[in-house]
């Protein structure tokens, strides 16, 4: 099993974070490029990993009460993981994504899948910026 854990700081109260990671309209706007969610019955989703790719079922559970998101394949059971928002100093909050692949000979390479946490967590802490300049 290859795991990989990337965290980040964020200028907001951990709800309006959670409220933006945990969002289906918005998701795609700080999830990896190539990853495309397409809701189902919750938590059923579907992803597929960039426009040519084979669609999957996969489930996608929100814990708000957590602030927890945990999301999963359901039938190859490829991959798993979880994204935890805890509360700092001031109103400010941790965002932490832990990601795991069951076969490390099919996972990207560990520099790919860094790299694209590290870009996902900054794509996230601008999207609650701009929702915090300009709430809905």
């Amino acid at each position: 099993m290859s795991e990989y854990k990337a965290s980040r700081a964020m200028a907001a109260p951990p709800g309006q974070v959670f409220d933006e990671a945990s969002d289906p309209r918005t998701m795609e706007r700080w999830l990896p490029r190539e990853l495309h969610i397409e809701a189902q019955r919750p938590p059923a989703v579907t992803v597929s990993h960039g426009p040519d790719a084979e669609r999957e079922r996969a489930l996608l559970r929100v814990e708000r009460d957590r602030l927890r998101l945990e999301w999963g394949t359901r039938d190859s059971g490829r991959y798993a993981g979880w994204l935890q928002v805890t509360g700092g100093a001031s109103g400010t909050s941790e965002v932490t994504v832990h990601l795991a692949f069951s076969d490390p000979a099919t996972a990207p390479p560990a520099w790919q899948v860094e790299t694209e946490l590290r870009q996902s967590l900054d794509r996230l802490a601008d999207q609650v910026r701009l929702r915090t300049r300009h709430p809905a």
